[in-house]
């Protein structure tokens, strides 16, 4: 899911991880949920760690999905979430089996971020929706946030709002912006 060294450095800091990232930000994702046409029953939180993401929503039954067995660990062990080992790129789930998929904070670290829109659009039912909470390489914390990744030695790959829709576009999905700033949303509904 992630780039080889990404993964082993999450492994590394997954004890650390929640006591040093701020939570998920509810709203934003609420309302990038809120663009599906469809209820929202069964949701896979992609490259969602320890469930920070999943720890921010109400409702639907949450899977977490991520490369990290240790991120995957704290999900399981902190916040009682169903975890499944797995790769964005090759999603471990049927075609149309959810009603939403979220990418909060990691899609920076996909290595092959097309691969992984299409599977979320695979993996969506008719009228779901992706959503992506990612952060703007061209605002001035972003450029800073991506300088920081790339010192550490990440393969970060960040996306402006509008790269990541038009992306979004290009797999079959319906790109609405949510919103702009450091930390951005884009909603994808699948057509």
């Amino acid at each position: 899911m992630y780039g080889l060294g990404d993964v082993a450095f999450f492994d590394r800091v997954a004890p650390l991880y929640d006591r040093v990232m701020p939570p998920a930000d509810a709203g934003a994702l609420a309302a990038g949920l809120d663009h599906a046409t469809r209820p929202i029953g069964r949701l896979l939180d992609v490259g969602g760690g320890s469930g920070r993401a999943a720890a921010a929503l109400t409702g639907p039954e949450i899977t977490v999905v991520d490369a990290s067995v240790e991120m995957l660990s704290r999900a399981r062990s902190t916040r009682g979430l169903s975890g499944i080992a797995g790769d964005a790129g090759r999603l471990p789930v049927r075609s149309d089996a959810v009603d939403a998929v979220v990418v909060v904070d990691a899609f920076h670290h996909l290595p092959d971020q097309t691969a992984a829109l299409a599977e979320a659009a695979r993996a969506l039912a008719p009228g779901g929706a992706l959503v992506v909470r990612e952060f703007d390489p061209t605002h001035p914390l972003g450029r800073l946030l991506v300088a920081a990744e790339h010192a550490i030695g990440m393969g970060s790959r960040f996306r402006t709002p509008d790269d990541l829709a038009a992306a979004m576009d290009g797999v079959g999905l319906d790109p609405r912006i949510v919103d702009r700033g450091f930390g951005y949303t884009v909603a994808g509904v699948r057509r």
